[in-house]
């Protein structure tokens, strides 16, 4: 029994990636995987993603940049205001500059330099790097 769907479809995108595979198939599939993925596209850990319904709920088709060292998801679901997203970035990713943190903001899920941009807070999702 599946329990967090995002973890689940990180596990997926980072096993494919270390096996050199070109293309992974995530399902189940919900709303905040593709605006996760979409996320990684953005910044470039993934080269593209579509959504292919299949009358279960659908699946998600990655293609993978071969870019992704690791990435998971954050648990718990912690709060975090926009001044301390240096402190997080610091536990969860290796080096300043380096990797994305994930965030479900008021506007939408976000990278972690959008929401020091526009100076919001939300709950941190997940890591990549």
């Amino acid at each position: 029994m599946q329990h967090d769907l995002l973890n689940d479809a990180l596990v997926q995108l980072r096993h494919a990636d270390r096996q050199g595979k070109a293309q992974v198939s995530i399902h189940p599939t919900s709303s905040l995987i593709g605006e996760v993925l979409r996320i990684f596209r953005e910044h470039h850990y993934i080269q593209d993603f579509a959504f292919r319904a299949d009358g279960q709920g659908g699946q998600f088709e990655v293609t993978l940049a071969r870019r992704i060292n690791s990435c998971g998801v954050i648990k718990p679901r912690l709060s975090v205001r926009g001044r301390d997203l240096e402190r997080f970035e610091a536990r969860y990713l290796p080096a300043q500059d380096f990797g994305l943190l994930i965030l479900s903001t008021s506007q939408g899920v976000v990278g972690h330099a959008q929401a020091r941009e526009r100076k919001i807070g939300g709950k941190l999702l997940a890591y990549v790097y």
